[in-house]
């Protein structure tokens, strides 16, 4: 195949990003659009940066030892990025190459100024911008100049921070390749930025335009404020006017110069509101041709606006699919479920086959649509009260979209004067039998559910499958199952409520539901340090489990002394518990029992900080700290006014919490131990497609849906490059926050914290869990990175269950996610641990190590110095 150096702009299109690089074929793409200019130009393809890169073969070398860095190893990148540039710099052009690029030249009009512009592969992609990492050289002129400038952009494809960037983002350097873009040189009287959707809220029906006076240079490299307009159907409906002190223009013999401008100019408008939307006519024109919201580089020069670049904004979040043009608001599940983190698609497709209610992909996570409940003023407001006890912010976030007139349809009540059909149900009795029938008809289900599928393969698996999820649902849905959750939960709120109004006393249940009973999650962590109990004494397994690397480990044990009993202990533990793991939602993630190497970090750090017993002492301290609040609380009470009514009324609560709030945990398990059933059957099955050569390895079907797997296992076919695909939408979905609440038009809505109880610089959260402690703060995103001591705080995203048992040897809690009633405030209150949720980014505002006053009571956290 004959190597191809030069292709002009207009035969390039958005299919060529392996031949021109991102910018180009973006450019080329651009230069088709009907109404759209761009300035003529040519791409130096990539088969010159082989050309080359092959003239020097030290650099393969070079390349070797910068794939071999740490990304964090600033010094040795700096100086070996530097040898690389330098190296490709002093390789002298081909004549042929040189050439082609002279002809290209001559062809625009050798004496014009170009601007002379880096276009790597990997360059604005869907998944990630890679923006402002290569260079940009402006007003080149001659030949000469041209093709050294050239030069210096295949060199900048190894500047210090795009090769950072790289290697933080897993990116092979060998695999991305430099083109070059050559173009006329546009000398604007104004330029900038225009964002095709609100890059702040996500709103995709707001653009914003960014505009100076010059060229766009001095607004990228911030030299100066932009103008700011934003622009939706059709009229600006705000603008910031910015004073412009300085502009950067173009010389008449080559190169830029940063200017003044005149005071009288300073404070004019760069653009008219008519060019203002009239550009944004142009943009919206550009997003339909690409497809998704473009952040556009464009001129403004005697005849128009010209485009210089467009590429797609990676940092907005993805809006669910609706088959309708109506309004639509999303609130988050994996906000309630403890795991914001992206699911794949087998994961996040059977949550949706065995939920309660519909539910919506977007960003790899799931989303309810909750506008008909908003529309209608009785269910909104059991909505809202809902969110509100679960996350605050989401609440508040739905209360700012309902402010907004008519985004949300009103609907008359479903039964107009009068309760919901069939009214609240009745309430049960207090009588713990009831938890132990429903717990032993959740294992009842599931032991059937082992012994009916261990005959099913192939499409009758599937078929199975979708008949178990429907008793899934069955199970979770159980009247009563419903109604025990409740009625711990309501005597908690009850609690709460009349022990603050009668005794003043904020959040009096924390102490009253210490070591309540049938807790499946606290039982989970005190376990865990039985697990270390058999292991202490053991120096032999103690020593080896510190070099553990892998999952191959409990075969090896019963190789040392004691450590047939230490096997026997963590196999036992893993029997029990051993199908939860971080992110269980997501059915596709590794189980303790698939990945028990994950356990050894926690049992040796309870090997270290605790004393024989541990378990048996903490669960009886907690079981005495809350009898002796109940009689304290109920000695007082019978002190006031009616004082032996309002403490028989609380004595009943106190039984009926203590009877109920550890059952709020089991539901979950019930469903984590079913999927680890699915999962096993799925995993045979899949091994069955690899060894019929159908897919390539068993991990594959984790980006397929089930229904996809469904017709895999049917036909013996899949689309592997559909799998590629979805291998990298995961990995870009990673980069992207999911909101709480998402609006069809893209806004994304974090809400607020209404408080004014907080002293200044505190960062503010739910109190979920009472009692305030000073610390260590230990920030840790990966359960297997936990290194704790005694008295440390755990600060994290999220907490679901597999994190309790963490809980045992900390003194206090922070998240960024979770109400009153989620998991890790359920498990905090058991242990007795000062806790605050809810707290925006606390894993970025709180460094590890630093000392924090955690006010488990009050919500808020203080970053002490």
């Amino acid at each position: 195949m004959t190597e191809q150096y030069v292709l002009d702009l207009q035969d390039v299109d958005g299919t060529q990003v392996a031949v021109v690089g991102g910018k180009g074929a973006h450019l080329g793409g651009l230069s088709r659009i009907d109404g759209i200019r761009v300035p003529g130009g040519f791409c130096v393809t990539t088969d010159a940066f082989r050309r080359i890169i092959a003239e020097a073969p030290s650099i393969d070398d070079r390349l070797d030892r910068l794939s071999r860095l740490n990304p964090d190893d600033r010094e040795a990148i700096r100086t070996l990025s530097a040898e690389i540039r330098r190296t490709i710099e002093e390789i002298a052009i081909p004549g042929a190459l040189a050439a082609a690029i002279t002809r290209a030249l001559a062809l625009l009009g050798d004496q014009a100024a170009y601007a002379v512009r880096s276009s790597a592969t990997a360059e604005d992609l869907p998944t990630a911008s890679f923006a402002g990492q290569q260079d940009t050289y402006l007003n080149v002129m001659g030949p000469t100049e041209v093709l050294q400038h050239v030069s210096r952009c295949w060199a900048s494809l190894f500047t210090e921070r795009a090769v950072t960037y790289r290697q933080r983002n897993g990116i092979d350097h060998r695999t991305v390749h430099m083109a070059v873009v050559v173009q006329r040189m546009v000398f604007p009287h104004a330029s900038g930025i225009l964002f095709t959707a609100d890059p702040v809220t996500g709103n995709r029906k707001v653009a914003t335009v960014d505009a100076g006076f010059g060229l766009g240079e001095a607004l990228v490299s911030g030299l100066v404020n932009p103008d700011v307009f934003e622009v939706r159907d059709g009229e600006v409906v705000e603008k910031a006017i910015a004073a412009k002190q300085r502009a950067v223009h173009a010389l008449p013999a080559g190169g830029t110069q940063e200017v003044a401008i005149e005071s009288q100019r300073q404070r004019q408008p760069a653009l008219t509101d008519a060019q203002a939307v009239r550009l944004v006519q142009l943009g919206r024109r550009i997003e339909a041709h690409f497809g998704r919201p473009q952040d556009i580089e464009w001129c403004l020069a005697d005849d128009g606006f010209q485009i210089v670049q467009s590429r797609p904004i990676t940092t907005l979040f993805p809006i669910p699919e609706a088959d309708d043009r109506e309004n639509h608001v999303y609130v988050s599940v994996g906000h309630g479920q403890m795991m914001t983190d992206p699911m794949k698609p087998l994961g996040f497709s059977m949550w949706q086959l065995t939920a309660m209610v519909p539910m919506h992909e977007a960003g790899g996570r799931l989303f309810v649509d909750v506008t008909r409940r908003l529309a209608s003023p009785a269910s909104r407001a059991g909505l809202l009260e809902a969110m509100g006890k679960g996350d605050p912010l989401i609440r508040h976030a739905l209360e700012t979209v309902l402010d907004r007139d008519g985004f949300v349809p009103s609907l008359p009540d479903a039964s107009p004067g009068g309760r919901p059909a069939g009214g609240a149900p009745a309430p049960i009795d207090t009588d713990p039998a009831l938890v132990t029938g429903l717990i032993e008809r959740s294992q009842a289900s599931i032991a059937d559910l082992e012994r009916d599928i261990r005959t099913k393969t192939g499409p009758e698996l599937f078929d199975f499958l979708l008949e178990a999820f429907e008793e899934h649902k069955r199970v979770l849905s159980d009247p009563l199952s419903i109604q025990a959750i409740m009625a711990g939960m309501e005597a908690t709120w009850w609690l709460n409520d009349k022990l603050q109004e009668w005794l003043g006393e904020k959040n009096a249940a924390d102490t009253l539901t210490l070591s309540a009973p049938d807790n499946i999650t606290s039982e989970m962590g005190l376990a865990l340090l039985d697990v270390a109990d058999v292991i202490r004494p053991q120096p032999e397994v103690v020593a080896f489990l510190q070099g553990v690397d892998g999952d191959d480990f409990l075969d090896e044990l019963a190789k040392l002394a004691g450590g047939t009993e230490a096997r026997d202990a963590i196999e036992a533990y893993l029997d029990r518990y051993g199908m939860r793991c971080v992110g269980e939602i997501d059915i596709t993630r590794p189980r303790w029992r698939e990945r028990p190497s994950t356990l050894v970090p926690v049992i040796l750090d309870n090997v270290r900080n605790f004393e024989p017993g541990a378990a048996q002492r903490r669960f009886e301290q907690g079981r005495q700290k809350a009898q002796k609040k109940e009689q304290d609380v109920l000695s007082r009470l019978r002190a006031l006014p009616d004082g032996d009514r309002k403490a028989d009324e609380v004595k009943g609560m106190i039984d009926r919490v203590r009877t109920f709030i550890g059952y709020r945990e089991y539901p979950k398990y019930g469903i984590i131990s079913r999927y680890f059933v699915y999962k096993q059957a799925l995993l045979a099955e899949a091994g069955r497609l690899v060894q019929a050569d159908v897919l390539q390895e068993k991990e594959d079907v984790f980006y397929l849906t089930f229904q996809e797997f469904h017709d895999v296992a049917r036909s013996h076919q899949v689309n592997d490059e559909l799998i590629q695909q979805r291998k990298e939408a995961f990995r870009s979905y990673h980069a992207l926050t999911p909101p709480r609440v998402l609006t069809s038009d893209g806004e994304a809505l974090t809400g607020a914290y209404r408080r004014d109880d907080v002293p200044a610089g505190a960062l503010v959260g739910v109190p979920v869990s009472a009692g305030t402690i000073e610390g260590r703060a230990r920030v840790i995103l990966d359960m297997t990175d936990a290194d704790l001591e005694t008295g440390d705080i755990l600060v994290t995203a999220f907490t679901d269950p597999s994190w309790s048992p963490l809980f045992v040897g900390i003194a206090g809690l922070v998240t960024e996610v979770g109400g009153l009633m989620t998991h890790g405030a359920v498990i905090a209150r058991e242990y007795g641990l000062p806790a605050v949720v809810g707290v925006e980014q606390a894993t970025r505002l709180i460094r590890d190590g630093q000392r924090i006053r955690v006010h488990g009571t009050d919500g808020y956290v203080e970053i002490l110095p």
